[in-house]
């Protein structure tokens, strides 16, 4: 089974055969997390790294923001694409899974660009600096606080940033999502940052689909 259950798996292999290669660190970082069992599908999928990592280069992104850290994938892909001052906040509340990650940071040479804070992502996003200037930021945590993250980023958002947010689609649960599920906490989501003036966003279906958002132009 292929990474993205929205794509026939032969179809995912054409794609990943054509990205860029994963490297044997990253690869030790997958099977590593593999092995904890289902949980593992928490991880992000190579393809939605890649494009996390072009999405740096892209913006010439400087301070990143990670709200969901997990076993690092993500933030190490992010990480490897800084420029040498670049830094990365990562927020998660689990030092257990985020132990495999400062593992892979210190064994990449990345540990002096990223910054984990343990706790609440709400309480950490509220204590940025009040000119911090996001020029990339990650959703992939708890569905339900989504909308509070990302209200928190918007006002941060430097004149190129972009939020990105993990799991638009929940694995296609959002056509019928059950009253206080994840997938209905996704679908408001999406409701809110369409609705919302400040911004522009639009879904991309990468991985279990990502929404990118962006200030909108005046």
């Amino acid at each position: 089974m292929s990474q993205n259950e929205h794509l026939p798996e032969a179809i995912y292999d054409y794609l990943l055969s054509h990205n860029p290669p994963v490297d044997a660190l990253t690869q030790e970082l997958i099977d590593e997390t593999a092995a904890l069992g289902p949980i593992h599908r928490m991880q992000l999928g190579v393809d939605q790294a890649a494009f996390l990592a072009f999405l740096v280069g892209l913006l010439g992104a400087k301070f990143v923001v990670e709200v969901g850290t997990f076993t690092g994938l993500s933030s190490l892909a992010m990480a490897r694409a800084l420029p040498e001052s670049g830094r990365i906040l990562c927020c998660d509340i689990s030092e257990e899974y985020t132990n495999m990650a400062r593992r892979y940071w210190d064994r990449a040479g990345l540990s002096d660009r990223i910054t984990l804070e343990l706790g609440p992502a709400a309480e950490t996003l509220a204590a940025l600096a009040p000119d911090q200037r996001v020029d990339l930021a990650l959703l992939d945590a708890n569905k339900e606080g989504y909308i509070g993250y990302y209200d928190a980023l918007v006002p941060r958002l430097s004149p190129q940033g972009v939020i990105v947010a993990d799991n638009i689609f929940m694995g296609g649960r959002v056509v019928d999502a059950e009253s206080g599920s994840n997938a209905e906490a996704m679908v408001a989501f999406a409701e809110h940052v369409q609705a919302d003036p400040r911004t522009e966003t639009v879904i991309i279906p990468i991985g279990d689909g990502f929404t990118l958002s962006r200030l909108a132009p005046d």
